[in-house]
């Protein structure tokens, strides 16, 4: 995280508890998602997803492989990202830094956990042979709220995936074009939803400026099954503590707004 100076957090610290925002919104108002489908044409699914001002793209690609061990009934599931310059000057070539590693690893448990991908669907073969998603996710901007919106875009790209096709060896045949979507439990739709806090405020999707001066974040996975709310995941970052009753707080504002995301996002899934 980057350092901002004492004047910007307390600034920020003062008018977040007045309830306001550079941008209008109060403190836990969603920023407005845009989805568009098709953005490579070699992925079996592919999204561009806007929150905000920030960008990411997320493609999905399916190899024949073998199940893990501890699940051979069960397809598999890869999620990776590459924080490039492209998205922000605070990301650096060469190797993955810890939130090249952690966003991935969020978004893979978000989607893992929620019960939206169909694992045992994707078998081919019992205990031989499976599908596996390998998920990529790539930011073209980021202005904050850069797990969230990478929890959008995967959905999406996975929703938009379709079955490749399997020729007589059982080899993927590149010359058909599948038709089959992606099996899926298209009520699940998992969404992240990452509080900031600064002093005694908590808020949902922050601008980059906003972000960097928050003291600390925590994710949670959230979906819905059989018509019931879950919470599936959960990991908190960087040092400063919660309270109970904050942790309260935020349950009962997942309890609204999930279902306002989950319009949002829902009306262009496809």
């Amino acid at each position: 995280m980057k350092e901002v100076s004492n004047s910007t957090r307390e600034f920020l610290s003062k008018i977040f508890s007045e309830g306001k925002r550079f941008d209008g919104r109060g403190l836990t108002d969603l920023q407005e998602v845009t989805i568009e489908y098709g953005v490579s044409n070699k992925a079996e699914g592919s999204a561009r997803v806007k929150l905000g001002k920030t960008e990411v793209i997320a493609g999905v690609k399916m190899v024949v492989g073998t199940p893990y061990p501890d699940s051979l009934d069960k397809g598999n599931l890869a999620v990776s990202g590459d924080l490039l310059p492209l998205a922000s000057p605070r990301f650096e070539m060469g190797p993955p830094g810890f939130q090249g590693i952690e966003i991935p690893r969020l978004v893979d448990r978000v989607l893992r956990e929620s019960g939206m991908i169909e694992f045992k669907k994707l078998v081919i073969e019992d205990g031989k042979k499976v599908w596996t998603l390998y998920v990529d996710l790539y930011p073209i901007n980021d202005d904050g709220s850069l797990t969230d919106a990478a929890t959008i875009a995967c959905v999406a790209a996975l929703y938009n995936a379709k079955m490749p096709v399997l020729d007589k060896e059982g080899n993927i045949d590149y010359e058909k074009e599948g038709k089959d979507k992606l099996p899926l439990n298209r009520d699940a739709i998992p969404l992240s939803f990452t509080f900031y806090k600064l002093g005694d405020s908590l808020i949902l999707h922050p601008t980059r400026e906003e972000e960097e001066a928050c003291e600390t974040k925590i994710t949670f996975g959230v979906s819905e099954f059989n018509g019931e709310l879950m919470v599936n995941s959960c990991q908190k970052g960087w040092e400063a503590t919660l309270k109970k009753h904050e942790i309260d707080s935020m349950m009962d504002i997942i309890e609204k707004k999930y279902p306002e995301m989950r319009k949002k996002v829902a009306k262009h899934l496809k």
